[in-house]
């Protein structure tokens, strides 16, 4: 027993009644005859037979009645049309019956279905048509049934007029069938039985045995009607309009299409049995046997056609030639058995000439038919083969191969390739491609199991998709439908949901809201259904997120919610679709997923332009609409905006003595200074947020972010306040929230917001959330309270993820004690020029109750600022001047300035500190400073925070070169030189040069012209040695000790540098010098030259630790010349110095070579992480190339130039030359040899000497 085939392959009969058996039927209550027929369809255990003579039983031998004229008819009509026409009669069919369909499945109690009945309905209509078709022969009719009754004046001639009468197929159909006569005789005919026997036998004799006399009852009146099975839904004719534009005229007898067949028959219970009866004797008796003898004589054609190969044939031709034209489509002709009624059609052959003008298409070929044949009978093996013959000839059989194979891949490709010849590549979806597709789809679903056809091999459901394509019709909608529910039955839920909407995007542009509405429902409860996807709890621990925090593939869900909530607003949901809509904006750009920055298409296949302002105004008009038709409030508590704009991170409390300005980290920096240097002075705390004060405003500072690619409003912003130990009553009396009417967000838009509170009363207020109306409209709330840490301290908590309490925004409202005040003279932006110094004045007041009796400076590192006090006075010198300043040469870290105040300030009380402030580099950017404030020692530390803004443009560059002097005056010649970078022209009036060893003069009285823009000037100078080895020995010493610890990996102990005394000599334009002794300079410079030195050993010795810097590097290289520039432009009274260090006279010997020498050939255990080991070579690295073991040949060798004169005609010239030799060690004598003379023979001198440190040895040859 082979597979059940659909019904549209079972054998298609055509009835032809006549003109009084139609009449007999409309009076007995009696739809025509084919309808009658068809309720006997499918005929139970029907047994055929193979070309084998082997039986082949069939449960359901299924058949198809129709109309003869109606067929007719309908082939004159244009294929494109009759398609276009079909589909469209499809969608009516469904638009009618969904909404029925759909009350049905939401009474049903069980939820889950089997079968869908928009599938059904569609299944039907497919398989109903049974119109011929081109390109294959399963609707040719196999048999036309001429139908008479008794009742008829003559019914011999009825029959005679019957076989008499042309058909009016086309001449592509098939005219092969077989003829049989059917002779009806009523209960109330005027002819007896014996008259209608003899009727029949000369019906039999004269036509052929293929015929039957059907008695019937047909009572009057009708008896109760018997319920059948319903006719299946046929394509209605054309209307009237379309025959008279230039079709032929309807036959008149053919109105049986016009007629609804009801599901029910009004006969008998013996006329049942008699119509059973025929039917059954019809097939078995006649059309069983007739198809079998055509398949054996087709067969045994086609087997002597194949006995001798075709390349014996082809090779004949190819050898001989041939002059016999090639034959065209084979057509085969009917047996000798089979009867044929006249014909009208004609058919071209190769016996027939071919018209010049017109060509006629041919019927289907014989092996076609062959095909189809054994394929109705069960003879699926030589049906098989026959298939297989014409797919490889390219004429068909892909399509029916898959309902005759076992699964397999090959079946898969037999259906790829027969819907790549329905639609093929680049090609229109024509409306006959359409149903094309869809009549196999539909027989591959009905004619595969269900089990091979949902199996991993064949996986038919992605048929249905294939086969719908692009087209955007309801019938390819509900492929997609239906491949969407083999889906979700396979548990491919996300792919189903994926095809579900894809269905109700067609459906939608269809116009069938009710089945759409029900796809995008079933698309979001499969999608919503997440998989489970179990991970290991590792996993998330790595990640340092939360399991529920998983971001999914999100780009599906907003496609389904989106037109759901367009259609629930259409039908009248309101409130539904505020849902949807609202629940959009999760998947709006603001999403986390990285699928929410893709683009998303509109349903023409064009990009959206901004889908956020679509999901915006689509919520905003849904809820307008709903407050509108609303006549209470509405109920939100359901409803919760998605997605967040603010970002508790960034908000926080700001109270009136706090500034608005500068970075939060940059403040942040200037505490830990402040923790820092009060560590060891002792354990008085900071008080970092301060308090508010009763009566006072204080400031919630709310970061706004808007995510989205569009404007978003805000109205009545407002805090929720929450106070410790007090009620709402309280807080509504005695705490005043200030309400921002409205702030509008552009896309991607971030901004701070300060919104005002004020208590009258001391107390605990906690700010745990902000409300606000989205858009205008939709009240909301959202919290401001940020995640705690991560806790780790016992073992249950290491081993889940568990976090402290939320961090609520918390301020203690008490009555005003101590409040400092301070702000600048003049609160402009400064526009400075880089190594400017600004006096400015500070204004600090006491605007608490308690006296302030302790205030202190906290600035960055970069910062160099001098406070001035009534004892600092500027100190001068004599222009050429020499001093010496005194330093302990400690690189130490900045440190806090304490403010003179000569007494406490009580409340109310104000005084003036002046600010001396020099910029630490050219930038933008803002000053800030922290006033830390006590009232007596032991009590709390309060702060207050200042900032200016200030601009540093470019002034001067500086550049120096050295060289050993030639001179015998001096040991190095420095040139330097001075570039103006700046816009406007500046006046070099000092130059002071700092050096602990050196000494330098200025050749050159230094000019008084200013410099102006792109200038450069040069200035040279004599440098000479100081009596100062002992200096340079004992830092020598102190860095070989610190760095050693630090190779050998031991602990730097705390210890200062030796001091250091520095030489300053200096050259003026004037006659008076700036003296280094200068509080305010000597602060300034001091400080310029620690931010240089901490910044090159930073940047040298990255691997070292900033906070050991101090202990190991001193702040002067014994060897080092520092140059202070001072510039001025006196008519705008501004003053500044630039700072030149990183020259390095004198020799070096190598003083860190013993300790690196010692590292390097101890014996270290190796550390097992290659991060260490290579973190220690380049430690290693660093230290041999940094200034302190530096080595050069301390000896330089000059000769003195002068002009010898000679008359060589009086002899030989003996002249004298004079070497000089300087040792530029400071420290360390050299010792040297010269050598004279290339020869032994030749005159030769060598003396061996020491020359110690710094003297000059004049030597005369």
């Amino acid at each position: 027993m082979g597979p059940a085939l659909p019904s549209s392959l079972s054998p298609h009969v055509s009835l032809l009644p006549s003109p009084d058996l139609v009449r007999l039927l409309q009076d007995a209550s009696l739809p025509p005859l084919h309808h009658i027929l068809q309720s006997f369809s499918p005929l139970p255990q029907v047994t055929t037979r193979t070309t084998s003579l082997s039986t082949v039983s069939h449960p359901s031998f299924a058949l198809r009645f129709s109309d003869l004229a109606d067929t007719e008819r309908a082939c004159l009509e244009d294929d494109e049309k009759r398609a276009a026409r079909t589909i469209d009669w499809i969608g009516e069919r469904i638009a009618k019956q969904c909404a029925h369909w759909l009350n049905e499945i939401n009474a049903s109690p069980d939820p889950s279905f089997t079968r869908t009945p928009w599938w059904d309905e569609l299944s039907r209509c497919a398989e109903g048509d049974h119109l011929p078709s081109k390109y294959d022969g399963w609707n040719h009719p196999l048999s036309i049934i001429l139908a008479v009754s008794t009742t008829a004046p003559n019914p011999l001639q009825a029959i005679t007029a019957l076989h008499s009468r042309v058909l009016e197929f086309p001449s592509w159909v098939d005219t092969t069938h077989l003829l049989y006569t059917l002779i009806v005789h009523p209960r109330e005919s005027p002819l007896s039985d014996e008259e209608a026997g003899a009727l029949f036998n000369a019906v039999k004799k004269q036509y052929g045995l293929h015929a039957f006399i059907l008695p019937l009852s047909l009572p009057s009146p009708p008896p109760p009607p018997v319920p059948v099975p319903a006719f299946p839904p046929r394509l209605p004719p054309p209307s009237p309009e379309t025959w008279q534009n230039g079709s032929p005229t309807p036959h008149p007898h053919s109105t049986t299409s016009l007629v609804v067949s009801p599901n029910f028959l009004k006969l008998s219970e013996p006329d049942i049995q008699q119509m059973a009866r025929f039917t059954r004797e019809f097939v078995v008796m006649s059309l069983v046997p007739w198809m079998e003898k055509c398949v054996v004589e087709w067969n045994e054609a086609y087997s002597s056609s194949r006995r001798l190969p075709s390349r014996l044939f082809s090779s004949t031709r190819k050898l001989f030639g041939s002059s016999v034209p090639p034959a065209q489509n084979p057509i085969h002709t009917a047996p000798s058995s089979i009867s044929s009624l006249p014909s009208r059609s004609q058919t071209y052959n190769a016996s027939q000439p071919a018209s010049a003008s017109i060509v006629l298409a041919a019927p289907p070929s014989q092996l076609r038919r062959l095909a189809e044949f054994a394929t109705i009978l069960g003879d699926y093996k030589l049906a098989t083969t026959v298939w297989e013959v014409l797919r490889k000839e390219n004429k068909g059989g892909s399509d029916i191969l898959p309902l005759l194979l076992s699964p397999s891949p090959a079946v898969v490709a037999h259906v790829s390739y027969t819907l790549s010849t329905v639609y093929p590549h680049g090609s229109d979806m024509t409306p006959q491609a359409q149903v094309q597709a869809l009549k196999y789809a539909v027989r591959w679903e009905a004619g595969i199991s269900t089990n091979d056809f949902l199996g991993d091999t064949l996986e038919g459901e992605r048929w249905l998709v294939w086969a719908a394509g692009n087209a955007e019709e309801p019938s390819a909608a509900l492929l997609l439908a239906h491949a969407a529910f083999l889906s979700a039955r396979k548990n491919a839920k996300r792919r189903a949901a994926l095809w579900y909407l894809f269905a109700a995007n067609r459906l939608e542009k269809c116009g069938i809201k009710p089945l759409t509405m029900f796809f995008l429902r079933k698309a979001h409860e499969l999608f919503s259904n997440q998989p489970i996807k179990s991970l290991s709890p590792s996993f998330w621990d790595s990640e340092g997120r939360l399991s529920s925090e998983l971001i999914r593939f999100d780009a599906v869900l907003s496609g389904i919610e989106h037109p759901l909530g367009r259609l629930l607003y259409t039908t009248g949901d309101i409130k539904g679709a505020v849902k949807f809509f609202l629940g959009q904006l999760r998947w709006s750009s603001a999403s986390s997923s990285p699928l929410a920055k893709i683009d998303r298409p509109n349903g023409d296949g064009s990009m959206e332009a901004n889908s956020d302002k679509v999901l915006l105004e689509d919520f905003r008009v849904a809820f307008s609409h709903l407050r509108s038709i609303s006549s209470q409030d509405i109920d939100v508590h359901d409803l919760k905006l998605p997605i967040s704009f603010v970002f508790p991170a960034s908000s926080r409390t700001r109270l009136t003595r706090d500034s608005t300005n500068g970075d939060q980290a940059e403040w942040e920096r200037r505490e830990e200074i402040w923790s820092t240097f009060w560590r060891t002075r002792g354990k008085d705390t900071l008080e970092k947020s301060g308090r508010a004060a009763v009566g006072e405003p204080f400031w919630v500072d709310v970061a706004l972010q808007n995510p989205l690619d569009t404007e978003v409003a805000f109205t009545n912003i407002t805090l929720v306040v929450e106070a410790w130990d007090k009620d709402t009553s309280w807080i509504n009396k005695y705490v005043t929230v200030e309400r921002v009417d409205e702030v509008v967000l552009g896309a991607k838009e971030n901004r701070m917001i300060s919104i005002a509170v004020k208590a009258s009363q001391a107390a605990s207020l906690t700010i745990p959330s902000i409300t606000y109306n989205f858009l205008g409209l939709f009240p909301a709330r959202e919290s401001l309270a940020r995640r705690g840490r991560r806790l780790q301290d016992t073992l249950q908590q290491r081993q889940s993820v568990t976090y402290a309490p939320d961090i609520l925004i918390r301020t203690d409202v008490e009555e005003a004690s101590q409040e400092l005040a301070v702000s600048f003279e003049n609160n402009e932006s400064l526009v400075l020029n880089e190594g400017e110094h600004k006096s400015m004045k500070l204004w600090m007041t006491n605007a608490g109750c308690k006296t302030i009796g302790e205030i202190w400076l906290v600035g960055g590192p970069e910062d160099q600022m001098w406070l001035e006090s009534s004892e600092s006075e500027s100190l001068s010198v004599a222009a050429g001047s020499t001093e010496t300043l005194h330093i302990g040469n400690k690189l130490s870290s900045w440190s806090p300035y304490v403010i003179p105040i000569n007494e406490e300030l009580h409340s109310g009380d104000s005084t003036v500190v002046t600010l001396t402030w020099r910029p630490g580099h050219v930038a933008y950017q803002q000053l800030c400073l922290l006033f830390v404030y006590r009232e007596t020692e032991g009590h709390a530390f309060h702060c207050t925070r200042v900032t200016r803004t200030y601009h540093v443009n470019p002034s001067l560059e500086l550049s120096a070169t050295f060289s050993p002097n030639p001179s015998i005056d001096s040991a190095y010649l420095i040139n330097l030189e001075v570039s103006n970078l700046s816009s406007r022209s500046l006046r070099v009036k000092q130059v002071t040069a700092i050096s602990p060893t050196w000494e330098c003069h200025h050749l050159t009285p230094l000019s008084s012209t200013p410099l102006q823009p792109a200038q450069l000037i040069t200035m040279s100078f004599n440098t000479s040695p100081l009596d100062s080895s002992a200096c340079i020995e004992a830092t020598t010493a102190f860095v070989s000790r610190t760095l050693g610890n630090v190779l050998n990996g031991r602990k730097v102990e705390p210890e200062d540098p030796p001091p250091l005394d520095l030489t300053c000599c200096h050259t003026s334009t004037y006659d008076s010098c700036i003296s280094v002794h200068d509080p305010a300079i000597s602060c300034l410079f001091l400080s310029e030259k620690r931010k240089v030195i901490a910044n090159s050993i930073a940047q040298s010795h990255p691997h070292i630790p900033a906070i050991t810097h101090p202990q190991i590097f001193p702040l002067f290289n014994p060897l080092s010349v520092d140059f202070l520039i001072f510039w001025e432009i006196p008519s705008e009274r501004r003053t500044g110095f630039i700072l030149l260090s990183g020259l390095n006279l004198g020799a070096g010997h190598a003083a860190l070579q013993e300790a690196i020498e010692n590292v390097e050939s101890a014996k270290v255990k190796r550390s097992m992480y290659a991060e260490t080991q290579r973190e220690k070579t380049e430690i290693l690295q660093s230290i041999r190339d940094s200034e302190w073991n530096a080595e050069m040949n301390p000896l330089v060798v000059t000769i003195q130039e002068g002009v010898v004169e000679h008359d060589f005609s009086q002899g030989p010239c003996l002249a004298t030359v004079k070497f000089f030799l300087r040792n530029h060690s400071l420290t360390h004598p050299s010792r040297y040899v010269i050598k004279f003379g290339a020869r032994e023979d030749e005159f030769e001198q060598s003396q061996v000497s020491l020359l110690v440190p710094w003297p000059l040895l004049l030597i005369r040859l």
